[in-house]
């Protein structure tokens, strides 16, 4: 039996809480603190000094000698730079641990050594971390000790945003501000924010670390660059859902403690579709809230796995030929005083204003279609949007038949009489209970699904921050909702001024609306009918940040100015070439010392053993019509090695950002396929005990 664990003993303890502030604070500065992260304002230096000395004494109470100012780059993962409580010695020789209001409010690292698409020149290093009080401070646990972390926003010198979480916080302001006019109209007068929550659903793979350690581009890559598909792969479905094996559920359980002390609410876990991919999802949380601990809980998979000999894999596609990774962001708005205002009811037809806030939403979707595309781009998830795994590349909405059917209603008449409901699920055995079914089914193949009581933006990659996609969602959302309150808070006749912009809305933005299957062709032909972009990689993605429509958006929310997304711009340029240029690298490195040298290794044994045979006067027809395929898929590779040697000369003699990385996406990423595909081959006859890398086989099924 194995020992008793006591969730709720361990749940947070390694979290400065609201209730391990209300017992360290003074009562005066506890409630200072709460009205800052309730309604915003600075908290006095006074106030500040008070904080950080509850916090320090609760760090050091619990082993902590350093903290950190943990923020987010442009990077896609976090940062931190370790400065110890160690003060000078008193006259005496004393030393103190000290910890001020200062240093917890303003941190200062080096601004120049990460991405900033321009706004930071290498010589200009100032950049400044600011406390976000509204994420509390943690403790990490590790090799290093045990550190107080202090979730901050990174803006340069002159105030630009550096980091993910600066614009989230922007948005998620702005989206309050503009759902509290709509809520205001509907006479909720109580409510004093509207919040954005989210859920990300965490996707992975573990592989065994030995045989990890034995293929360099999972190290250097994150995926697979060689490698012939295993005999079995999901084709059975068994592995989804199915019993989690020993050594997963005990990586599961450490797994889960640590999120715990962490104060993550990690909730589900299971097997997914691909061998050796798992699954864990949360509850949800304020927007920024989920975000940090999403970085977290991909920090903490990865920690855990060294554990328990295993690696984890977070990248969107470490294996081809079976589904890779993404990251269900849902997402959903709701007051402080606990309306959500995506919960349609009973009767969705007759709730006015979550009508309104779906018509709302459905213009954001539509109109900035592109920009929510670009918000769940990165280089990994090139290779699931549109491959029948993931939702297409074509954003599109499912409302599922109630709602579609509530829309369709309102569109033709302007009214919706009646609602479908879900009726009895009858399950024909005697001792099942029979109960009542959902209103409307569920879409995988949608990109952004209504859920119930929310919405399910199904396209954001396993390991790519959700920062970005909630800010772009908060912003369009925002946005609609302005220019609705506009419209609204001017009408004379209410009642019939919501009616009319619901179906205006509804009727001008139905081109989004879409139940049915997402990886048909004919969805893809009948997207392009309805003027819906297509938008197929990351790089052709990158560009809709800067139209004027992006730049009008944010710079009027003020989430983004037009510098800002400009700087991003380059950045995601520069970050698909540089990702593209490692993997081509690795495969290069890859074939000329380890595929090649092995393969020729082989076909020398083959030779040896052709002229053997042939001396001993027995047929040698086997084995020099195997020598003959060996030696021509070697040539293959050879020839396809040196393209590439060529594409990544040239590409590097690029200077323009754009420019390259769109030559590595249609020149070196076309040339890293034609290398692949006779090492694949190659691997599928060359004796097993001679090929130097561990197989699919190897580092799926063998965990």
């Amino acid at each position: 039996m194995s020992e008793v664990l006591n969730v709720e003993e361990i749940f947070g303890q390694n979290v400065f809480t609201m209730g391990k502030m209300k017992e360290r604070l003074p009562k005066n500065v506890y409630k200072e603190v709460k009205s800052v992260m309730n309604n915003g304002g600075e908290l006095s230096l006074e106030a500040a000094d008070v904080v950080a000395k509850a916090m320090k004494d609760w760090a050091v109470e619990n082993g902590a000698t350093h903290y950190t100012h943990w923020f987010q780059p442009l990077t896609g993962i976090t940062a931190e730079k370790h400065d110890s409580f160690v003060t000078h010695p008193d006259s005496e020789g004393k030393m103190l641990m000290e910890f001020s209001g200062k240093e917890l409010i303003k941190g200062e690292p080096d601004a120049s050594s990460f991405p900033s698409g321009g706004l930071r020149a290498t010589f200009e290093a100032r950049g400044y971390t600011a406390w976000d009080i509204t994420s509390p401070a943690f403790l990490k646990e590790d090799a290093t000790g045990v550190i107080l972390c202090i979730p901050t926003a990174f803006c340069s010198y002159k105030g630009e945003a550096l980091d993910k979480k600066t614009p989230l916080l922007r948005s998620m302001e702005a989206v309050s501000e503009q759902a509290l006019r709509i809520v205001r109209l509907f006479g909720n007068t109580e409510a004093t924010k509207v919040v954005a929550s989210v859920g990300p659903e965490q996707e992975y793979f573990l592989v065994d670390r030995e045989k990890y350690l034995k293929r360099p581009d999972l190290i250097f890559a994150g995926r697979t660059l060689f490698g012939a598909p295993a005999p079995k792969g999901q084709e059975l479905e068994d592995h989804y859902f199915g019993t989690i094996r020993e050594r997963i559920g005990a990586y599961m359980k450490d797994l889960n403690v640590e999120l715990w002390k962490l104060g993550v609410t990690a909730k589900t876990q299971h097997n997914e579709v691909a061998p050796a991919q798992h699954e864990l999802a949360p509850i949800y949380e304020t927007a920024n809230i989920a975000v940090d601990h999403n970085q977290l809980v991909m920090e903490t998979m990865k920690k855990v796995a060294g554990r328990h000999g295993l690696t984890c894999l977070l990248h969107e596609k470490p294996f081809a030929g079976v589904n890779g990774s993404g990251k269900h962001n849902n997402w959903s708005l709701g007051t402080d005083n606990g309306v959500n205002l995506l919960d349609p009811g009973d009767t969705p037809n007759e709730n006015i204003q979550f009508l309104l806030v779906l018509a709302c939403i459905i213009k954001a979707v539509d109109t900035h279609a592109d920009l929510l595309r670009q918000s769940a781009s990165d280089v990994g998830n090139d290779h699931r949007l549109g491959a029948n795994e993931a939702p297409p590349a074509i954003i599109s909405i499912f409302l599922g038949e109630q709602l579609e059917d509530v829309v369709k209603q309102l569109v033709e008449t302007g009214e919706a009489a009646h609602v479908l409901q879900g009726g009895k699920l009858v399950t024909g055995v005697s001792t099942l209970p029979d109960f009542t079914k959902d209103a409307t089914d569920r879409n995988r193949t949608s990109p952004f699904a209504f859920t119930g009581n929310k919405f399910e933006f199904r396209m954001v990659g396993s390991a790519d921050s959700i920062a970005s996609p909630n800010t772009t969602l908060n912003a369009i959302v925002a946005e609609a909702f302005c220019e609705a309150a506009d419209i609204l808070e001017k009408a004379d006749d209410f009642d019939l001024a919501v009616h009319d912009l619901i179906k205006e809305y509804l009727t001008e933005h139905q081109r989004i609306i879409f139940n049915g299957n997402g990886y048909s062709d004919e969805w893809v032909v009948e997207a392009e009918r309805r003027g819906l972009p297509n938008i197929k990689s990351m790089i052709e993605a990158v560009d809709t940040l800067t139209t004027d429509k992006a730049v009008k958006l944010f710079e009027k929310f003020g989430i983004f100015t037009k510098a800002e997304l400009e700087s991003r711009e380059e950045v995601l340029y520069e970050t698909y070439a540089k990702t593209i240029n490692i993997e081509a690298l690795t495969m290069i490195d890859m074939a000329s010392k380890q595929l090649i040298p092995s393969t020729v290794k082989y076909s020398k044994s083959l030779a040896d053993t052709v002229i053997a045979v042939k001396e001993a006067g027995a047929d040698t027809s086997v084995q020099s019509e195997l020598l003959s395929k060996v030696s021509e898929k070697l040539a293959a590779m050879k020839a396809a090695l040196s393209k590439l040697e060529e594409a990544e000369e040239q590409a590097g003699a690029i200077s323009n950002a754009k420019e390259q990385a769109f030559y590595y996406k249609d020149v070196v990423k076309a040339a890293m396929e034609d290398l692949r595909t006779p090492a694949d081959e190659l691997e599928m006859i060359v004796d097993k005990e001679v090929w130097p890398i561990p197989t699919y086989g190897d580092l799926i099924f063998e965990v």
